[in-house]
């Protein structure tokens, strides 16, 4: 059974959908309360001074970027929770329905998707400090780096595993189911991904051209979950992703905003690299993972219909 046939095992009706949808984003609301309580005392109680923090970025406000980086995680850990409960209580669906078709999460697909992107963009950013070094300080403080590894490895694969099981899971299944088709959940999960990263500081500087990297990234993780039935290689892409974001480089106008090993000191610009990983990075891991992993029928995989299967029992299907 292919990942968005799974969908059908458990209780599908539209307005289960909407009614998850509302207790996840109140789940989120509710974990924001500890990072806005922090921010509003940092403001010294002042309303206004919070809201103009709000509207900008809070960090500014001289809130620790460990403790900022763990109390934004922290929102995404009560929202996995929240949707957790929706699957479970609303839909009538085992967890791991919505992340595999597999009998059991492969977590070495997780692992190979996590250490093959993270290596290859270590790699990558290493290599160009070491040619152009002039464009980056070393910013290596122990305690503060060491603190920000540990919430990296520990707790950043919560905040991209929400948004993978969420995006290419829930959402992915329930548009296939609804649509009937493989190409509309995965062009509509990844523009929607795209564009509510629209929030984050780079687009201000550098403009909405970025949401091709968004929507591009999207499309990747999209592609890897249709043809490998199952989120395990976009859990580890994104997670790996994050996480050498966090602790390799930083700089003052993107969303991660850490006390990386390095600081970016170039000025925010669109250039032809900033598009390599879309145009060049991604299609040549989907082609590598085709291979380790034998895929075929693409075209049946990322553009073919959805039929619903037979049903044996209440949760099953042949």
């Amino acid at each position: 059974m292919g990942f968005i046939e799974t969908g059908y095992k458990g209780k599908n009706d539209w307005w289960m959908y909407i009614l998850g949808i509302i207790i996840i984003f109140f789940g989120t609301q509710l974990g924001s309360i500890p990072l806005g309580l922090v921010a509003l005392s940092k403001a010294g109680g002042d309303l206004a001074v919070y809201l103009e923090a709000a509207n900008d970025n809070f960090m500014k406000m001289g809130i620790n970027s460990n403790l900022f980086l763990f109390l934004m995680i922290f929102t995404f850990m009560t929202g996995l929770f929240a949707l957790f409960l929706s699957v479970k209580y609303i839909h009538k669906k085992k967890f791991k329905w919505i992340v595999t078709s597999r009998a059991f999460i492969d977590w070495k697909r997780v692992s190979f998707g996590f250490f093959s992107w993270g290596i290859l963009s270590a790699v990558i950013i290493l290599v160009s400090i070491y040619f152009e070094p002039e464009l980056y300080d070393w910013n290596f403080k122990p305690i503060p780096f060491f603190t920000l590894l540990a919430i990296s490895l520990f707790f950043l694969p919560l905040q991209t595993s929400t948004e993978e099981v969420l995006f290419r899971g829930y959402f992915m299944q329930g548009l296939g189911l609804l649509a009937k088709n493989r190409w509309f959940p995965l062009l509509m999960t990844s523009v929607i991904f795209g564009l509510l990263h629209m929030a984050n500081p780079e687009i201000d500087k550098i403009g909405n051209i970025a949401l091709v990297f968004y929507i591009g990234t999207g499309l990747f993780f999209g592609i890897a979950t249709l043809m490998d039935e199952g989120l395990e290689l976009a859990l580890g892409l994104h997670a790996s992703n994050n996480i050498v974001a966090a602790f390799l480089v930083t700089t003052d106008w993107t969303v991660f905003q850490t006390d990386a090993l390095f600081v970016d000191k170039t000025e925010p610009s669109v250039s032809l690299l900033m598009f390599v990983p879309v145009f060049v990075l991604y299609p040549l891991m989907l082609l590598w993972f085709s291979k380790k992993y034998n895929w075929k029928n693409w075209k049946e995989k990322l553009f073919g219909n959805i039929e619903e299967p037979k049903l044996v029992n209440e949760n099953e299907f042949s």
